[in-house]
């Protein structure tokens, strides 16, 4: 296989042009047989109003060495072309132990899921628990939070099947390096129960929450006929060891303060909003520590205001919803960043706890909301939630949660962000509505946070005006709090993927191990993988 780079052509091409220009670069006739599949597909922009689609194209034809040696001696651009052997997912060697009981895994976001799926399709049988309800139910539970305000504490933005990522963006995209064939595994997986084909080969490929909704369901269900088990409204309330000569060993779980489960093997896919577990299992014993993540607002923007600024007029209307990235790094020493950008999308209220509020951003497939809208974050340390305590940052972010709430008065704090600079009340709005699901009022937002962070997130939406014209316009709305980006916490593990009690592995966000829909999964199969490599399946 060859691996063809940096093709360009103009938007609104035919599949037709781009085979056109792969044979003309590989000097083809029209009749020698070719096999091609995108790689990568971006927007360069860098020069606009010129404007090109850039591929990345893996291409099968015969002779392959004779071909890429004609080519290199063409002296093409360095790294447009080269041999390539293909990454397949292989999972391991299964292993010798025998397991006395199936393993538990619990949480049903894509580090359980994905953890799940992986066991079942090896034959290890795993029981999935998850507090909230299946996708289905979750969804007409969180709609009508939005439209009345009645929050279910065990069904809504953050718990239930899918976990949090479920009403986001569904953003697919990953930093995290993968040799061993991972996400393109995940990927293909979401392919294949519903998603669409583009997410294999788009830079910054999304789902949305429309669609992501049905791929889950569809996962729960092959995870089941491979002789997987999941069980919604059960949640972990207990953990039993034993002392044995190799240490704190578990033998059993409670679920739901009742029901306890022998299990040797147990998989904590938490999520990082699961407070209460947080708290139980460091009661329990499980080491772990606190570890910096970042709060901070959701800014909106009209969509049409950041097309133009990343296309220009020429093409802002004729291609896809435009996202950003940007960040900052300020003279107090402290890094602003945008997250979680969803164009055409909407605020949500993601609360999961009595008068708390938090906020994040989701967008359906189609991205056609008026409004662009990300997180502008400032990271925070352990320094910053004023003791020294593995639980510290829970706290942290529990006491932001309230003051927004406050704020709000139960419903989510807008600002315009002159008036955040100028530490007043919104009173008006300007030309940017909220596009919000959940209600709203207007409130000073600057009032949720301590003096140095808000001084930190203005002086931050300020200099991204420069990448972004009208990014610090005044009636740009800020409302908060952002404060789910990460977990609070790290559960400390070996490389086995193992607690120092034995049986235990922390895995995925809530655990401190992921950050996203695409990394968590991976870490799911990771973990997967560990239970793999030392235990045999059940029906060996």
């Amino acid at each position: 296989m060859l691996r063809l780079s940096q093709i360009r052509l103009k938007p609104g091409h035919s599949g037709q042009e781009l085979e056109e220009k792969i044979r003309k670069l590989l000097n083809l006739k029209q009749t020698d047989p070719l096999e091609y599949r995108i790689f990568k597909q971006s927007i360069d922009a860098r020069k606009k109003p010129e404007i090109y689609y850039t591929y990345t194209v893996d291409v099968t034809i015969h002779q392959e060495s004779r071909v890429l040696s004609r080519l290199r001696k063409k002296k093409l651009k360095a790294g447009q072309v080269e041999a390539l052997e293909e990454v397949l997912y292989r999972p391991p060697q299964a292993g010798t132990k025998r397991l006395g009981h199936r393993p538990v895994i619990v949480g049903a976001g894509p580090a359980g899921l994905f953890c799940a799926w992986i066991l079942a399709r090896e034959g290890y049988a795993p029981l999935l628990l998850e507090r909230g309800a299946p996708v289905e139910e979750r969804i007409r539970d969180v709609e009508q939070f939005w439209k009345t305000g009645v929050l279910k504490p065990e069904s809504n933005v953050q718990f239930g099947e899918g976990g949090a990522g479920t009403f986001s963006d569904g953003k697919l995209n990953t930093l995290v390096k993968d040799p061993y064939g991972r996400n393109r595994l995940v990927l293909e997986s979401f392919v294949r129960l519903g998603a669409p084909e583009q997410i294999l080969y788009e830079q910054k490929p999304h789902v949305g929450t429309d669609i992501l909704s049905r791929v889950i369901k569809n996962l729960r269900e092959e995870i089941c006929k491979l002789g997987g088990e999941i069980r919604f409204y059960s949640r972990l309330t207990g953990v039993d060891c034993k002392d044995t000569p190799a240490g704190k060993t578990l033998c059993k779980v409670t679920v739901n303060h009742r029901e306890q489960i022998p299990a040797e093997a147990l998989v904590l896919a938490l999520g990082h909003s699961a407070r209460d577990t947080f708290r139980m299992l460091y009661d329990a014993g499980l080491p772990m520590q606190a570890k910096a993540f970042a709060v901070g607002v959701r800014i909106e923007h009209p969509q049409q205001m950041i097309q133009e600024a990343q296309y220009g007029r020429t093409w802002a209307k004729k291609l896809p919803a435009a996202s950003y990235k940007l960040s900052e790094n300020l003279e107090n020493h402290r890094g602003v960043y945008t997250f979680c950008m969803c164009p055409g999308g909407y605020v949500v209220n993601a609360s999961s706890e009595e008068g708390r509020l938090a906020v994040n951003g989701m967008s359906y497939h189609g991205r056609a909301g008026t409004n662009a809208n990300s997180a502008v974050i400032v990271t925070v340390s352990p320094k910053d939630f004023g003791k020294e305590h593995p639980l510290a940052g829970v706290e942290f972010q529990q006491k932001l949660e309230a003051l927004a709430y406050r704020e709000g008065q139960g419903q989510i704090p807008v600002q315009c962000f002159g008036d955040f600079c100028r530490n007043e009340r919104t009173t008006a709005l300007g030309a940017v509505v909220p596009q919000m699901k959940g209600g709203w009022q207007m409130a000073n937002v600057r009032n949720i946070f301590p003096e140095e962070l808000s001084e930190s997130l203005q002086q931050g939406i300020c200099a991204m005006n420069r990448k972004i014209p009208g990014f610090s316009r005044e009636d740009a709305l800020l409302s908060g709090v952002e404060s789910r980006t990460s977990s609070p916490v790290r559960m400390l593990r070996g490389e086995a993927m193992e607690s120092q009690i034995q049986g235990i592995y922390p895995c995925g966000e809530g655990a401190g191990y992921a950050g996203g829909i695409m990394s968590a999964a991976m870490d799911g199969l990771k973990v997967g993988e560990a239970l793999i490599r030392r235990f045999a399946p059940k029906n060996q």
